[in-house]
């Protein structure tokens, strides 16, 4: 059974009684739970009439990545024949949809090992592809989310590893393939791992996940376009929606976009759904310069147009006041007064992180210089006493070379023994024999 929710004006839910489409999954089995195991860290992509349900952990023993359908018309579940360079099994990783390809990131493989690979599949072909990427890729790590904007960038958020969760973002221009880390604003947000994320226009609510302390209670909003994270909303500790591994997802419903998340885990299941509206947008702040110079132009538009429309009494022949001229001047100064000052501060505060950098490299470096000193010693004692041992080893060689000698001529004393013993007996044989005769004669 799959559980979806019908619709939002109803709150009512229902089952889908799946099929299994013998043809298409390469086993005779009828069983459903054969073809379509209890699985969990898996990806599901909505395509033309059909759920994409992609890798995952199960109890089988697939090697591969494995692409099972959902036909939502005939409810008939299949195995997806997929070729080219398929990944390796995996659960929790990240997928997002760019056209007709599925873009997937990292997760955790079956002998518990953490990935950070980019693969692609193509749903036109249905062929996986291994993307080789420019600069440095994101850390390995699961259960963290991802979303593509405008068609090119591929965001990567936060996550885990076996030790610790993450709170770092990661932009992938899908054009150049090159990783990068952009700078960020905004609030802090805290490392999170099993959290979910839905996009609204350009912005990318990311709701629950926990880390190694607790679940995170707040409801974070990261504007795409100008990479500025703030607050949406905030729950109690241990409420439900401060789960890890909930569902989410963006609907729009009479012209309004609502996010609808279900489920997680923070200590014990939970089965509750939840709907959050977005506050409506504000107007646009206008853009905020990163230059002297921008900040100085932008100063000047905004003082030029306030004069063309102000009053033309008391203008010049050239139609500027002196006073406006001043004011205008007055402003630009300011202005650029302020971004200097912003970057003095923002130099200042670059030059104590590599300040402090650099005594830890400094101390880091003592440190080695001291474990190098101390095995130098060692080695040197090491050596020392293997110097000893070889002299050791070959003065018991020359005892045994002397050993040798005497053994063999204490033989060679031991033959002559022999020799004169025989010759003694030959003579007392002969001295007995001749004094026999003697008497008898």
């Amino acid at each position: 059974m799959v559980d979806i929710y019908q619709t939002c004006r109803c709150l009512t839910w229902s089952s889908l009684n799946l099929r299994i489409d013998i043809g298409n999954v390469g086993t005779k089995s009828s069983m459903l739970k054969d073809v379509f195991p209890p699985i969990s860290g898996h990806s599901m992509v909505e395509w033309g009439n059909k759920l994409l349900v992609i890798a995952g952990h199960t109890k089988e023993k697939w090697e591969d990545v494995i692409v099972w359908s959902i036909d939502l018309e005939t409810l008939f579940v299949s195995v997806v024949k997929t070729h080219g360079n398929i990944p390796v099994a995996r659960g929790g990783q990240s997928i997002s949809l760019v056209g007709s390809k599925l873009l997937m990131f990292g997760g955790e493989g079956k002998q518990k090992q953490l990935l950070n690979d980019l693969h692609i599949l193509d749903l036109t072909t249905m062929a996986w592809d291994a993307i080789k990427t420019k600069n440095t890729s994101p850390s390995a790590r699961f259960d963290h989310i991802a979303t593509v904007h405008a068609g090119q960038y591929l965001f990567i958020f936060g996550g885990s590893t076996h030790a610790t969760c993450l709170c770092d973002l990661h932009v992938l221009d899908l054009q150049t393939m090159e990783w990068s880390q952009p700078d960020v604003q905004g609030v802090a947000v805290t490392a999170r791992g099993g959290h979910a994320g839905a996009v609204v226009d350009d912005l990318w609510y990311v709701v629950g996940g926990g880390n190694t302390e607790s679940g995170a209670t707040e409801t974070i909003v990261l504007n795409m376009s100008k990479l500025v994270w703030s607050i949406a909303t905030s729950v109690p500790t241990q409420d439900p929606i401060s789960s890890e591994g909930q569902g989410l997802c963006s609907v729009s419903i009479g012209g309004e976009s609502f996010l609808i998340a279900f489920g997680g885990y923070n200590g014990k299941y939970n089965n509750e759904l939840f709907i959050l509206k977005p506050k409506p947008r504000v107007p646009k702040q206008p853009k905020l310069y990163q230059s002297p110079a921008a900040a100085a132009a932008a100063a000047s538009v905004s003082a030029a147009y306030a004069i063309a429309t102000s009053t033309e009494r008391n203008r010049t022949p050239g139609g500027v006041t002196l006073a406006e001229l001043a004011s205008l001047a007055a402003e630009t100064l300011i202005a650029e007064k302020k971004d200097l000052e912003s970057m003095v501060v923002q130099l200042r505060a670059e030059n104590a992180k590599v300040k402090a950098n650099l005594e830890a490299a400094a101390s880091r470096q003592r440190l080695l210089a001291m474990e190098l000193n101390s095995i130098g010693s060692q080695l040197q004692a090491e050596r020392s006493r293997c110097f000893k041992l070889e002299v050791e080893i070959s003065e018991i060689r020359e005892r045994l070379n002397a050993v040798s000698s005497l053994e063999r001529e204490l033989e060679i004393l031991r033959q002559q023994k022999s020799q004169i013993e025989q010759a003694m007996a030959e003579q007392q044989k002969q001295s007995s024999g001749s004094f026999l005769r003697w008497m008898t004669g």
